[in-house]
Formats: structure tokens, sequence, C-alpha cells
């Protein structure tokens, strides 16, 4: 998987237009069967972005996504553009992320008539999750004057076929209508790309600007009006989501580079106590059903605790900006690094009791923390061997 990359398709030009502004140097990049993407990263961050164009409708949607899937590798896959809104339930100009796509075109024709046989994508969690959180916080949209009301968020189910819907009362529609109510809006691509993003293992989102009511009010006219300002909508929530999603690998990425130091350690550590042939940890002290380490060897020193505990506050810091540890348990936390690493200068009988007191203190405020709680242990019994 890339990490630090989203790819995102879209079916119109204009559309393709709207996410591209928000890019910094696109440059061309050419897959070997002639399709073409534009890497860039989203503005003022580090996060890049393929961008491609896959046409009208879900077969080619569906191939223009799996075949950005197998280039890129990409952290996810967002389909952005425009969308006719259903039974009145999002305004022009509002944004819709799908919870589900349904491929409304599935049915089996039977004497007494025709029976529906959809088809059903879900968003994948975390990317569903990360959606509302942006709708809550809402500072996602563009601010430019004269663009009215500023922009909504819905979530609901969006459903996918394959002709352009401008109708309330066609047939069509009540097909629909009676086995798709729940619909919020609709379109002509999205069951094509959840179907490439199932089959690849790659997360889907579906961003959709609303440029009109699928009731028969769809005209040139008013495209020109709504189209570019529904694009523009979807493309500006679509590049946060897509900076978010890299966030979150990156901080995914430093927790387990934590665990792997963490880990690291404690199997050194677990060698240098092994002693001739015997095998297994050597407990420094037992209390109920917790095991203490004994300290590294390297920790005999008054200075190498403080080495130690130098080391214990980057890893503090990590978690506190990663947002894993609130703000009051961070200062609580450490004020008593604080007081055991002064106290650990000591060397005397009360500085190394003063120490570890405010050690098991920390102890217990880091207790959600396993690999701080690893870390910490053999200090709380190195500590207490310093007097």
């Amino acid at each position: 998987m890339s990490k630090d990359l989203v790819v995102i398709l879209t079916a119109l030009n204009l559309e393709y237009e709207a996410v591209r502004r928000k890019l910094a140097r696109p440059q061309v990049h050419r897959h070997e069967r002639g399709t073409r993407f534009e890497l860039g990263t989203v503005q003022d961050t580090a996060c890049r972005v393929a961008l491609g164009l896959t046409n009208k409708g879900n077969h080619s949607a569906a191939v223009i996504a799996e075949r950005a899937i197998q280039e890129f590798s990409p952290v996810a896959v967002l389909f952005v553009g425009v969308a006719g809104a259903l039974w009145d339930t999002a305004r022009l100009g509002d944004v819709v992320m799908a919870t589900h796509v349904y491929a409304y075109h599935g049915g089996t024709s039977e004497d007494d008539g025709l029976k529906a046989r959809p088809r059903v994508w879900e968003a994948a969690h975390g990317i569903s999750q990360l959606g509302s959180h942006l709708a809550r916080v809402n500072d996602w949209a563009d601010n430019t004057p004269g663009h009215g009301r500023a922009p909504q968020v819905r979530f609901g189910a969006i459903a996918a076929g394959e002709v352009v819907q401008n109708s309330k009362i066609s047939a069509e529609a009540r097909w629909i209508r009676q086995h798709y109510n729940d619909a919020v809006a609709i379109e002509m691509e999205a069951a094509g790309v959840a179907q490439a993003g199932h089959l690849n293992g790659a997360p889907v989102a579906i961003i959709r600007g609303i440029s009109d009511r699928a009731d028969g009010t769809k005209s040139s006219a008013k495209d020109r009006n709504w189209q570019p300002r529904a694009a523009a909508n979807a493309a500006a929530f679509a590049t946060r989501l897509a900076v978010e999603l890299v966030g979150e690998q990156e901080q995914i990425a430093m927790s387990q580079a934590d665990r792997a130091r963490t880990t690291d350690r404690l199997k050194e550590h677990v060698s240098n106590t092994a002693h001739n042939s015997t095998v297994g940890i050597m407990a420094g002290s037992v209390k109920e059903s917790s095991v203490y380490l004994k300290a590294d060897p390297k920790v005999t020193s008054p200075a190498g605790l403080v080495a130690e505990l130098d080391g214990l506050r980057e890893q503090l810091k990590r978690h506190h900006a990663e947002d894993t540890l609130d703000e009051d348990t961070y200062r609580e936390a450490l004020a008593e690094l604080v007081s055991a690493r002064r106290a650990a200068r000591g060397n005397t009988p009360e500085s190394s009791k003063t120490a570890t007191m405010a050690l098991k203190r920390l102890r217990g405020l880091i207790a959600e923390f396993p690999e701080l709680v690893a870390r910490l242990a053999p200090l709380v019994v190195a500590a207490g061997d310093l007097s």
C-alpha cells in the first residue's frame, strides 16, 4: 500500500477540473495500457493524489478503478462528482457521502412483473467514521463570496444505474421509489467503483455534489449554474477526506514503529537476563498478577536512568501529538516524569524512594497504553535499585 496516496476518480471533465484545482504540481502518469492519470499533492499538504477520468457509466468506472488500484495501491479510492437528489432529501449544492451503494438495475422478469435483485456495497467503516467526523467539524467548504449558504454533508444510500434519471413519474422513477426509497441520490458510476474496490480489497468512498433533483426539472441552464458549484463542493470535501486518510496512515505507522521498538527492547532485556542454560524472564518483583522485569543492565547509574526517562518523555510527546493521550493526562504524566528525573540525580535512599513513587504514579496514568507501561516497568525497578 502507498501510505501517502489516495486515488480520486471522476466521470466528467468538469468534475475532474474541480479536483485538479485542489492539487499542486500535477504531473502526467501514463498507464501501460494508455490510461492517463495525474499525480499531484493536495495544496499545502503532503497528501498525494492520483487523479483519473473514467467517463460515464458503471462499466467504464469499474475498469478504470481497478486499473488505478493495481497501479497505485492507494490508501483508498474516492469517486467524486455530481448527482441528482431523490425525494428532496438534499439541497442543491449539498454533498452526499454514500453509506452504501445500490446497483438498482438488477432484477428478474416474471409473469407477475419485474422483481428486484439488488446488489449492495457498504462503505468501509473507517472511511464512514472519518467522513462523519469531518461533517461535524464542518470546516472543509470553500468560503467563496457569492456562493450563498454553506453546503452540508448528507449520508445515505446512493443508487447507481445505467440511465440519466430526470423524472418523478416514469416507470424507472416508480421502480426506484418502490425498491430503493432510502436512496438520497442517483448517478451512474458508483456501483462499478464499489465493485472494483470490493474485488481488490481497497476502501472506497462515493462523494457526490447535488446538481439537480432528478425530477424533470433538470435543464442545460440549471446545469451550467449548479454543476460547477456541486462539483467544487464535492472536490473540497473529498480532498479534505484524502488528507485525513493519509494522516491516519501516518499515525498508524508511528504507533507500529513504537510497538516494534518496545518489542525489540523487551527482547534485548530477556536476552541480557538469560544466564547459561536458564530460559525465561527473571522477575525483579511480583505483585498480585503483575510481573515487573529487572532493569536493563545499561540502567546502572542515575545518568542511565535519566537517559531512559528522557526517551520515555519523547514517547509520551508522540502519543500526545497523535491525540491518543489527552491534554490533562499528558500534563500530569510529564509532571511525574520530571519529578522522577530530578530525584534520580540525587543518588540517595530518599531520592530513590521519591523517584520510584513518581514512576509508580506515572504508571497509573498511562495504564491504558501497554507499550508505555512496558517501557516504564523496568525503570520503576531501576529507580529502586539506585539508592
